[in-house]
């Protein structure tokens, strides 16, 4: 009940969704975990990664939360989610984390967005195009200083430095990626500020970016011009293993099926990996990994998964996750007070993202871009955008 109503509040409709699945997404708390971060880094400008749709929560809806939060710089991965993101911030300066092939440079004209540039290749190419075109929009230089993804090399930085003393240079961003933000006394962490640091001594005047989410966390040395949290607007720990300073921004329910009374010593689900120590009574949830419950999260009789709520109790998942279904052992809840058409929340107040995706041996960033659009969907807070 508590939860029809709360569909109610958040839609002005009472709804009965269609689906199995209600994925509730607060945006007025990732407006303030931006702000959190925003005060985080004082002087620096606040950026946001949006990409593969804004995290699995909609890109449309949390880009127009964040503009109306303040934040004027988007980063995204590719020109289709640029297109998506500039329909909804006329305004804003717009990075393409994967760059482009010149096939699709009139893209960016066309929208106004910029590349970031991660090869030499890609530099020529690109430079031949704004010569003619004589665009001026400008694009972001990656250098890679030891995550051994995309980058030109720190000698060929140094070696390219020089051109940003001429006019129309064209570089309006210098960028690294950190590899272990999250491990503030990792070797490569320490490495990579300090080989940055350098770099940026040779890029004078050229704004700088280097922090990610934890990379806000790791204080003054990490932070230059512009910070590009992702993880953390979602609600991700960017502090692992200290408490969480973001606000929890999802919550997934299924809906009850069926409640089964099962023998002591049958077992549930595929491959029969759970046996019922006892006499035991499971729910039937209409949740599976088709909607971004991970298979790894199943309870087996050889370790527990995944931890929902039902009836404001806690209880485990146990057995197989299937494509859409879970199933919930309920015995300790009291007799009678879990029904068909309840509901079991599998991420919520109980338990972030980060424990959820803990049971299931992933990171928070897998499962809330694995959440499925075929739950039902319910925006909160939609009267802060």
């Amino acid at each position: 009940m508590a939860l029809a109503e709360s569909l109610t509040e958040a839609t002005g409709t009472p709804m009965e969704p269609e689906t199995g699945g209600i994925l509730t997404i607060d945006l007025a708390a990732i407006a303030a975990n931006w702000n959190t971060l925003k005060r985080q880094v004082l002087t620096a400008e606040c950026a946001a990664v949006v990409k593969a749709n804004g995290y699995g929560l909609g890109l449309e809806q949390v880009t127009t939360t964040l503009a109306n939060a303040g934040c004027t710089t988007f980063f995204v991965a590719d020109l289709a989610e640029a297109r998506r993101l500039r329909a909804c911030a006329r305004d804003a300066t717009i990075y393409v984390l994967d760059g482009s092939t010149p096939e699709g440079f009139a893209a960016f004209v066309a929208l106004n967005v910029r590349p970031v540039i991660n090869s030499l290749t890609e530099l020529a190419e690109w430079d031949a195009f704004v010569a003619a075109e004589k665009w001026r929009g400008g694009a972001a230089l990656q250098v890679d200083t030891g995550i051994n993804r995309l980058g030109i090399s720190p000698e060929e930085a140094a070696a390219f430095a020089p051109r940003t003393g001429t006019e129309n240079h064209g570089i309006t961003l210098l960028m690294s990626h950190l590899a272990c933000a999250e491990i503030p006394d990792h070797p490569l962490t320490q490495s990579q500020i300090k080989l940055f640091r350098e770099l940026r001594m040779l890029y004078r005047g050229i704004p700088a970016s280097f922090a990610n989410s934890s990379g806000i966390y790791l204080g003054d040395t990490a932070v230059y011009d512009l910070v590009r949290p992702g993880a953390a607007l979602y609600g991700v720990n960017p502090t692992p293993g200290r408490p969480n300073p973001m606000r929890s921004v999802v919550e997934l329910a299924g809906r009850i099926l069926q409640v089964r009374n099962v023998a002591e010593g049958q077992t549930v689900g595929y491959g029969a990996t759970w046996t019922a120590k006892r006499a035991s009574r499971v729910v039937v949830v209409a949740l599976g990994y088709a909607d971004g419950v991970p298979r790894a999260a199943s309870g087996t009789d050889s370790g527990a998964g995944g931890v929902t709520i039902v009836s404001g109790k806690r209880c485990p998942v146990v057995g197989r996750i299937s494509m859409d279904l879970a199933c919930v052992d309920v015995t300790d809840l009291p007799a009678g007070s879990v029904h068909r058409g309840d509901y079991a929340t599998f991420i919520g107040a109980h338990a972030g993202v980060d424990d959820f995706a803990a049971a299931a041996g992933t990171i928070g960033y897998e499962v809330l871009t694995r959440l499925s659009a075929r739950s039902y969907r319910v925006y909160r807070g939609l009267e802060q955008t």
